[in-house]
């Protein structure tokens, strides 16, 4: 069982930065690859990035390459998600998710066991 919360939510102007933070509850951190999700209102959630077991490896979406960044320290059993030059389409809900098993990136949301209770993005123009 994993228990995930996210913060570092808010308001910011556009071409501004957030980082947010993803803590765990557990001490298997290590054993689950991570991701980060978001929605937006009256959209479907949508796949941001996700990381590896050991860190050692990223996957981001294209409407976010180049401007988020996805980490994790298993030390603090926490990932990261450092997201610069904000747009106004970045606002959304974001979430964090765990999944033990799987294959491939896991950008399908369905591929997750568990999910954080998501913090609040808003960008303004």
């Amino acid at each position: 069982q994993v228990h995930l919360v996210e913060s570092g939510g808010g308001l910011v102007q556009a071409g501004g930065s957030l980082r947010l933070s993803c803590a765990a509850s557990g001490r298997t951190f290590s054993s689950y690859a991570m991701g980060w999700f978001r929605q937006a209102p009256g959209k479907e959630r949508e796949f941001v990035a996700a990381i590896n077991r050991s860190g050692g490896n990223t996957y981001s979406a294209d409407s976010v390459k180049g401007r988020f960044t996805i980490s994790r320290d298993n030390l603090k059993n926490t990932v990261y998600l450092q997201m610069n030059s904000l747009k106004p389409e970045d606002t959304a809900v974001y979430y964090c998710a765990a999944r033990l098993f799987g294959t491939g990136w896991g950008t399908p949301p369905d591929e997750y066991d568990y999910w954080g209770q998501g913090t609040q993005v808003t960008v303004s123009s």
